[in-house]
């Protein structure tokens, strides 16, 4: 294998990883979390005092501060991706006849998830200051449950309004707060939601074309050389007919780029699809990621009820309004007046 086949297999493990540390980003007790620390207290026997400090500052600044890093390498990971798409799989697939509009999709929609990044990283999530406290409190009722009436933000020294959460990251409390994502650099609350739902879905809908074409084309190519019909030597010396291992490897010996590629972004069209899923089940029952995390703790019931002190609090989603409001809250998001007339 040649440096640059070398280099996106490096470049996979490393946004496997990153996409794990997405999805569980905005959570200060994750599996993984919890699993780093794990992990690092283990190391701790055998890695010098000073290194260790050094390791430990190095990583409070990447996962606990805002940090360009992620979108670099967001951008290096889609350069890597649409480059190899371009060179390759698109001449190919040129010369083989496939429709141009096919073909053109990934541009299409590399442009539409651009211009979704911009609104996302560049928007106010929802940053609440004195000088819009009074309106925003006003918005959404304390459940008192996960969120209670006449609980401080010891940092920002303000009320928090229900729904809302301080973000470490941004040190700023956001309204309706749903995570802190490190691909957009910026925090998903109550006015960049949509901007990041469509983000989400234009990136998973790009990983799924890119798989689909490639795949398309190298099963072009297999039945073009009519090589499921043919045999091969095995080690043994005896002939063989051609089997489904037998042919993925010699497609990788043959294209190893295009299909390391096509392995990689079959993942991660399922990483991002499991996770573009999961965002709309949350935006359908009204529910954010922080909430969603939250409400764990809790049992179900349909009816909101604080138990006595000898019984489980139970918690009930009091701000979900049906389908068609849901999702009408997260590219409309309701205002005091709009509050007031319901």
């Amino acid at each position: 294998m040649d440096f640059l086949t070398l280099f996106l297999i490096y470049l996979c493990f490393v946004l496997t990883t990153i996409a794990l540390l997405c999805i569980c980003s905005g959570r200060k007790e994750s599996f993984l979390a919890r699993s780093v620390n794990s992990a690092s207290q283990v190391l701790s026997f055998v890695i010098p005092t000073q290194l260790q400090g050094v390791t430990q500052r190095a990583l409070h600044r990447l996962f606990h501060t805002r940090s360009c890093l992620f979108v670099v390498l967001h951008i290096a990971l889609q350069a890597a991706v649409y480059g190899e798409y371009t060179w390759e799989v698109f001449v190919y697939c040129w010369e083989l006849q496939f429709h141009l509009l096919l073909l053109l999709l990934p541009y299409l929609l590399l442009a539409g998830n651009m211009g979704c990044f911009i609104l996302c990283s560049r928007a106010n999530p929802g940053i609440i200051a004195k000088s819009n406290h009074a309106s925003l409190v006003k918005i959404y009722a304390y459940d008192g449950v996960l969120f209670q009436k006449g609980i401080v933000c010891p940092t920002c020294n303000m009320e928090k309004p229900a729904r809302s959460k301080h973000c470490s990251f941004c040190n700023m409390c956001v309204h309706r707060f749903d995570h802190h994502c490190v691909w957009v650099n910026n925090c998903i609350g109550a006015f960049n939601v949509k901007h990041f739902f469509l983000y989400l879905f234009t990136l998973t809908a790009m990983a799924a074309t890119i798989a689909i074409i490639t795949a398309a084309f190298l099963i072009q190519v297999v039945l073009l050389s009519n090589m499921m019909h043919g045999s091969y030597i095995d080690d043994q010396g005896q002939e063989r007919a051609v089997e489904i291992l037998f042919l993925i490897q010699h497609l990788f010996l043959t294209f190893p780029r295009i299909v390391f590629m096509l392995g990689f972004v079959i993942l991660l069209t399922l990483v991002l699809g499991a996770y573009c899923c999961f965002n709309l089940y949350l935006a359908l029952t009204n529910q954010t990621s922080n909430e969603w995390y939250k409400s764990r703790r809790y049992g179900c019931s349909h009816h909101l009820t604080l138990q006595p002190h000898d019984r489980r609090v139970v918690y009930k989603n009091i701000y979900s309004k049906g389908v068609w409001m849901n999702l009408k809250e997260i590219f409309k998001p309701p205002t005091v007046l709009e509050r007031k007339k319901k």
